[in-house]
């Protein structure tokens, strides 16, 4: 009897299995439920520009942090406080500074623009300019303080603009000539040696005035070959007629002996022969 109810159950769990497999097939299967996010409040800029959260019930500061992505110690840092701080539901906690959340400007009156003042027109300056002609002994083309002024030379000066010419003579002696109150701008500064002189140096020049400049400009010339092959000796200088008469005689007189003694000396070798 035992063995017959066994065998009667084990043909009846195949059965059961296939109901059961049917079953299924015909139930629909119940859909997942989706995953449910909790909503955070995004903050918004106070007037001062101050982010602000709100304490929600079992908050930390780990929690805060990681709800919007901040630096926890950076949390800490800006609330003055620590890890071990105890937060409080309602508590204001600063997230960072974004500005304010709205301005509205308050429209004024227009600004009246100033008026602007003509801009004064500068006015030229002035400046001088001397110029010396100097005896060059040396030739160096570079004058030294001994070195004094040619007289009988001529400077001129003019500017470029056609505005200014001007011609004078050279002065004997140390000080050179000058031209003051020359406008400022671009000159032209030639000399003319006198005669009989060579120049050492170049005899024109490109010269720009500025305001309240003062311009040293010397020209150098040296006597030529001919001018000084001319040139009177001056008293004291030149050799006494007597001196040099003197010194004819003397030389003839030397000469006289020369001759005397070569003719003893020939005497004397004759004598001793014989």
């Amino acid at each position: 009897m035992l063995y017959l109810r066994s065998r009667a159950l084990l043909l009846a769990a195949p059965l059961l299995g296939l109901g059961l497999l049917l079953l299924a097939l015909v139930i629909p299967a119940g859909a997942a439920p989706h995953a449910q996010f909790t909503p955070f409040p995004t903050p918004t800029p106070g007037p001062d520009g101050r982010v602000v959260y709100i304490v929600q019930p079992n908050d930390s500061w780990w929690r805060i942090a990681a709800i919007y992505n901040l630096d926890l110690d950076d949390l800490l840092e800006i609330n003055d406080a620590t890890r071990e701080t105890v937060l409080a539901e309602g508590e204001e906690v600063l997230l960072g500074f974004a500005g304010p959340a709205e301005v509205t400007p308050t429209v004024g009156p227009s600004p009246t623009p100033a008026s602007r003042l003509p801009t004064p027109t500068p006015q030229p300056g002035a400046g001088s300019l001397c110029v010396l002609i100097y005896n060059d002994a040396n030739g160096d083309s570079l004058r030294q303080e001994d070195e004094a002024s040619i007289p009988g030379g001529a400077i001129s000066v003019s500017d470029r603009a056609g505005n200014f010419s001007q011609t004078e003579d050279s002065p004997s002696g140390l000080e050179p000539i000058c031209f003051a109150d020359l406008a400022e701008g671009e000159y032209n500064v030639s000399v003319a040696v006198p005669e009989g002189y060579n120049a050492t140096t170049v005899l024109n020049y490109a010269l720009m005035v500025e305001p309240g400049a003062e311009t040293y400009l010397d020209f150098g010339a040296q006597p030529s070959s001919e001018a000084l092959a001319e040139a009177p000796t001056p008293e004291g200088s030149g050799v006494s007629p007597l001196l040099g008469i003197l010194g004819v005689v003397l030389l003839l007189g030397g000469v006289g002996v020369a001759v005397y003694a070569a003719r003893l000396g020939r005497s004397g070798s004759r004598r001793a022969v014989e």
